[in-house]
């Protein structure tokens, strides 16, 4: 079963977040709400999420002081932001959300059909990432067990568990080329294309330290991808 991944919306009106949800809901994945930036940071202690969509302007601690503490974390720095504000001040307030670390900055009202393709190409980005993680979970396991792993409750030859991990690697590569290419015919966000381009990088050096695994390559242990 593949995970749902986790969108956190961060509004303090509640009619915002309804229609927040309304918009998204089409994405099939998990929307969780904060109706501050308090309470958006408790929610990111806990929780991994895809991208989060910022309100502004909010009572107390703003978006873009929420923006600023969720990017001196290492565990949410690099979570992409979309700042969402019904206000428009000119060229300044945009720089200002960018600076604060957003990939993006949408006024209110905004067209949905532009808001959920936006945040589905980070989804997307989220999901890649995260297969690609199990799939160097999975070589770990093979080079740390000596040539044997356990799966589904069976211990598995070298062979057999190359060609099971040759095989999911080779479909994670095939998603993540298609999704590039549609990047690149939708002119995307540059943070979703190099976003992608680095997510090809770490796919590129799994698939090189799972070919040296090869019987014949050579020996020795070969030296895995950064998940950074």
């Amino acid at each position: 079963m593949v995970q749902k991944a986790k969108i956190l919306l961060v509004d303090d009106r509640p009619e915002n977040l309804l229609a927040l949800e309304a918009i998204l809901s089409a994405l099939d994945q998990t929307l969780v709400r904060a109706s501050s930036g308090e309470e958006a940071l408790k929610a990111l202690l806990t929780d991994d999420f895809a991208v989060i969509l910022l309100d502004v302007q909010m009572p107390g601690m703003d978006g873009f002081e929420t923006a600023a503490h969720i990017k001196r974390r290492e565990r949410t720095r690099d979570i992409p932001i979309i700042f969402l504000t019904a206000i428009n001040h000119g060229p300044h307030h945009t720089f200002r959300g960018y600076a604060a670390g957003a990939v993006d900055y949408i006024s209110k009202p905004f067209d949905p059909w532009v808001l959920r393709a936006k945040v589905s190409v980070f989804v997307e980005l989220y999901m890649k990432n995260c297969q690609l993680r199990e799939q160097a979970a999975l070589l770990r396991l093979q080079l740390e067990g000596g040539g044997k792993a356990v799966g589904d409750g069976d211990t598995k030859e070298p062979a057999g568990l190359l060609a099971e991990l040759s095989a999911r690697l080779a479909a994670v590569e095939e998603q993540a080329e298609a999704l590039s290419k549609q990047l690149d015919d939708d002119a995307a966000d540059a943070a979703a294309v190099a976003t992608a381009a680095h997510l090809e990088r770490k796919l590129t050096g799994l698939r090189r330290a799972l070919d040296a695994l090869e019987p014949g390559t050579g020996s020795g242990a070969p030296s895995l991808p950064s998940q950074n």
